[in-house]
């Protein structure tokens, strides 16, 4: 589909100005933090083993889910994007560069997922352990589309396989920030990816009761590419990898093509994206004589709700995948 990057929406500039901004007050919080006799310029760990839960912060709720796991109740969490945020466009609030500038360690996912918090990430001072947790995955097992520039895609989550990888680099992370509780940080992850193994076997368990032809998942933008590889299915999305990028009547023209040539069942919303456009895709379907339904909400780059299904990692994946063989298991008409 379209290309990352392409398009931006009215105010890109506003937004960068924001950034910058946001910038300048990292780099103040920093000051803060480090200034003062005390400091001295090196890197400390004063709450190690002790009684204060580590402060981390965490970008995306599927990396802050998964340093809950990890991280136990030694671990204090706080997520920066919640539900329905979406992190290719999310501008970092004066607020949140505070909590930044106040953590001992940051994870995000890296990959530029959050493309416009990325220059605020770079600049923490070295006494705050940031992590990039997908970047530990080899470069062989990520997707680099040509449509992202020579980028790759972010969306590793998808392929729980995956991101039983990214648990592995929260646990290290934890161990080097506080190894008097490296055991508790062992156990605990060696229980959550327990989890996701079992969670990976039911995605592909689900997956595997649809037939092969009518495995197509079309969304509105190129989230589910590590999905479609890891579990069979043909994917197309709307918009480009990151929704930076816009569709345009053309794309929404050729996708209404495929579909109605293919007879595909179902298109899906996602929870971060505003439904419009799939709604327009659906519209120009039924113009070419065929009635494709929109078979539910999937989560895709933010998790649900506290409390909901979907607002755990786990609970997301098996929300998506159930959501999706509902309605594509009654394809071919």
């Amino acid at each position: 589909m379209r290309r990352a990057g392409r398009g931006v929406a009215g105010g890109a500039w506003a937004m960068r100005a924001l950034t910058i901004l946001a910038c300048t007050f990292v780099v103040l919080a920093a000051c803060a933090r480090t200034s003062g006799p005390s400091s001295g310029g090196a890197s400390q760990a004063p709450n190690e083993g002790g009684p204060r839960p580590i402060r981390a912060v965490a970008t995306v709720g599927m990396v802050a889910d998964a340093v809950r796991n990890v991280g136990g109740e030694r671990v204090q969490v706080t997520t920066l994007m919640g539900p329905g945020v979406d992190p290719h466009l999310y501008v970092p609030s004066e607020g949140d560069v505070r909590r930044l500038g106040d953590a001992d360690i940051i994870f995000h996912n890296g990959l530029h997922l959050e493309a416009r918090l990325g220059d605020v990430l770079k600049r923490m001072p070295g006494t705050v352990g940031t992590y990039a947790v997908a970047e530990v995955i080899d470069s062989s097992s990520l997707l680099a589309p040509d449509e992202f520039q020579g980028a790759y895609d972010p969306h590793v989550w998808f392929d729980v396989s995956l991101w039983m990888l990214v648990v592995d680099r929260i646990r290290d992370a934890l161990i080097e920030r506080d190894a008097a509780n490296a055991d508790l940080y062992r156990a605990n992850a060696d229980a959550y990816r327990a989890q996701l193994a079992d969670l990976h076997a039911h995605v592909s368990a689900q997956a595997n009761s649809i037939p092969v032809q009518q495995r197509v998942l079309i969304t509105a933008h190129d989230a589910f590419n590590y999905f479609g590889r890891a579990y069979g299915f043909e994917v197309r999305g709307l918009q480009g990898i990151s929704t930076a990028s816009e569709a345009g009547a053309a794309d929404v023209q050729e996708l209404a093509r495929f579909i109605a040539e293919r007879q595909i069942a179902a298109i899906f919303v996602e929870s971060s994206v505003p439904p419009r456009t799939i709604e327009a895709v659906q519209e120009a379907v039924r113009s070419r004589g065929w009635d494709v339904t929109i078979g539910g909400e999937l989560f895709s780059d933010a998790l649900g709700q506290d409390g909901t299904l979907a607002g755990t990692y786990v609970g997301m994946v098996r929300h998506n995948i159930d959501t999706i063989v509902a309605a594509l298991r009654g394809g071919g008409r």
